[in-house]
């Protein structure tokens, strides 16, 4: 939905992933987007502090500057570890950004925009995630949700009276092995061959033959049951009154097994609204520009 209010009240909300720098406005009051401000570009995150630096405050200060609009508010959602509050990168062991490690992230960003820092907000990409859904999305109203980012890895998050969190359950013990092992793409692959011989590209390919073949429904019920599991193990007892999905596997897949993941969640006890991202990949550029009406 595009916007059309107040610039005062437009924020910039800034993603900085793995392996790219994604920038949009976001609109606080009408909880919408300037969709033409939608920008994303490729940045080496293997390169120099310099270099990642210079690359995203390029991106940054291109989406400042052209889209008729006066920002005064960055928000920049990042992975962790970090410390979001200070702006120092903790990051390390993954290839990426690694040369970040024990560096101010966020001074060196104003320093290099001439933006004051006091002006730019961090968050960390899965709690932007939710915390967009419930802003703008298909949480929006709830006061205590829990995410699932399902694709190449498993994240989660957890939403609070306003505040959310990466809940970092992703190497959490499930099974015989950690969550990520069983809830993310690569068990797709590797389940499907085990059964059929037959290697895949992705899980989206793996859905275009679920009509036609029962070995891909067994794939998809044996995922719904694992993730109603690890699910269940999470918000048991607690005080979680809905469960978002987001990441390829869901927007992508859904229809395989949403239906069975909810019964399955029946069956253990877990009686909660289950919903499918509605934002998206905006979802955490939209959660981290929220930021600032804390």
């Amino acid at each position: 939905m595009d916007t059309a209010s107040s610039a005062n009240d437009n924020v910039l909300g800034v993603y900085i992933s793995g392996y790219h720098i994604t920038t949009l406005i976001v609109n606080l009051r009408t909880r919408g987007v300037l969709s033409t401000s939608h920008q994303r570009k490729a940045i080496n995150s293997r390169g120099t502090a310099d270099e990642i630096i210079d690359a995203c405050a390029a991106a940054i200060s291109h989406a400042l500057t052209t889209n008729n609009t006066s920002i005064t508010k960055i928000g920049v959602a990042m992975p962790g570890p970090f410390d979001y509050e200070q702006g120092i990168s903790y990051i390390h062991n993954n290839k990426k950004h690694e040369a970040l490690y024990g560096l101010n992230v966020k001074q060196m960003l104003a320093d290099k925009l001439d933006f004051p820092i006091e002006n730019i907000c961090m968050l960390n990409d899965a709690a932007s995630f939710l915390k967009g859904e419930v802003f703008a999305g298909a949480a929006r109203g709830h006061n205590h949700v829990f995410g699932l980012i399902l694709g190449t890895g498993l994240g989660t998050a957890k939403f609070n009276d306003g505040h959310a969190d990466d809940a970092n359950l992703w190497d959490s013990p499930f099974l015989d092995s950690i969550a990520e092992d069983y809830l993310s793409e690569r068990w797709f692959l590797k389940r499907y061959y085990e059964l059929s011989g037959i290697n895949v590209v992705d899980v989206k390919e793996l859905a275009t033959f679920y009509n036609s073949s029962n070995t891909v429904k067994q794939v998809f019920k044996e995922f719904a049951n694992n993730l109603a599991l690890f699910t269940a193990n999470f918000v048991r007892g607690g005080d979680t009154e809905s469960i978002v999905l987001s990441g390829d596997i869901s927007t992508k897949a859904s229809d395989c097994f949403l239906s069975v993941y909810k019964t399955q969640l029946s069956k253990l006890g877990i009686e909660l609204p289950v919903h499918v991202s509605k934002l998206n990949a905006d979802a955490v550029l939209i959660g981290v520009a929220s930021c600032w009406l804390q």
